[in-house]
Formats: structure tokens, sequence, C-alpha cells
């Protein structure tokens, strides 16, 4: 296993972990308010934090994985250069606010270390629960990155989205075939 399919292993591996335990706590917690009439004061807070790091490293895998939506439908008009072009403009622009963003989160991150607060209802320092913010960017940095050197080498024709079009015209073709193998 290559460097790059572990990295993809471990983000898949966090973000079904986050999911899995924001879920389990959360059936706990229903499980004690309503047959209980109790509580955790702690889990509320605990799936916040849980969700910010959901969040902040979905962000990266959805642009791996192509699942990010935009509206470019006067780009897909543009022959494969011009399209590239505009590819490479977006992933400047990206690659700005994603470069402002880390910044500003170590910044961040920097103060809630020089004050040194712990959460309201974890015992834990807030700078360290808040780490997501520059792990996620980082990981969107990388993402970036690499869609930006399919774009130059050519493997890509411009700044990958969801294709969502596409996916519902496949999906109900699949339908309407599956409908018609049922009603023979």
């Amino acid at each position: 296993m290559s460097l790059r399919e572990a990295m993809h292993r471990v983000e898949e591996g966090l973000i079904a972990l986050i999911l899995g335990v924001m879920t389990i706590l959360t059936f706990i917690q229903v499980v004690l308010r309503y047959v209980f009439n109790s509580g955790l004061i702690w889990q509320l807070e605990a799936n916040f934090y849980l969700f910010a790091w959901l969040v902040m490293i979905g962000m990266s895998y959805c642009v791996r994985v192509k699942a990010h939506i935009g509206v470019d439908a006067a780009v897909r008009l543009l022959s494969p250069t011009p399209r590239r072009v505009v590819g490479i403009f977006v992933l400047l622009l990206a690659l700005l606010y994603t470069g402002l963003m880390i910044y500003g989160s170590f910044e961040y991150i920097n103060r809630l270390y020089i004050i040194n607060v712990e959460a309201e209802d974890i015992p834990v320092a807030t700078w360290k629960l808040s780490l997501c913010l520059p792990i996620g960017f980082l990981l969107l940095l990388v993402r970036l990155l690499e869609m930006g050197w399919r774009i130059v080498t050519g493997q890509s024709e411009g700044y990958e989205l969801a294709d969502e079009a596409k996916e519902a015209i496949s999906d109900s073709q699949l339908d309407g075939a599956r409908g018609e193998a049922a009603s023979r």
C-alpha cells in the first residue's frame, strides 16, 4: 500500500469513526433523556467538536472524490484549453482562500493556546479541540495541489466538480432498465 492509499484510508476511517461516535453519543443521550430522565452534560459539546472535525476532514475528502457541487454550465461550453485556463484561475483563487484560512487558523489556535481555556463541559483545552481548523485546511491544500497537478499535466480539463445532472440521468436510466427487467 502506497503512502497516498494509506492517507486515503486514514481519511475515510476518521470520517467513519467520527460519524459513528456522533451517532452513538446522540443515541445514548436520547435513551438517557427519554427513558431515564437523565443525560450526559458534555454530549452536546462533544458532538459540536466532532462535527467540526468531520466538516474539516470532509471538505478535503470531497475534493478528492469530486463531490463538491458548483455552477459550471458556462465553463462546460468552452473548448478544452480555455476550460483549463478557467480551471487554473479558479484553483488559484481556492488556493489563495485556503492559504488565508491556514494562516488565520494558526493565528486562532495560537491565541487559544495563549489564553489556555478549557471547553465548557469537556476538561480539554479549546486549542486542542480546535486543531481541526489548521489540519483540515492543510489537507484541503494538499487536495487542491493534487487537482492543480492534474490540470497542468492535462489529466483533467479543469476544476473538478460533481456532475449532478450526469449522475441523475445515469440513475434514471438505471431505474428505467430495472423497471423493464422487473416487468418481464
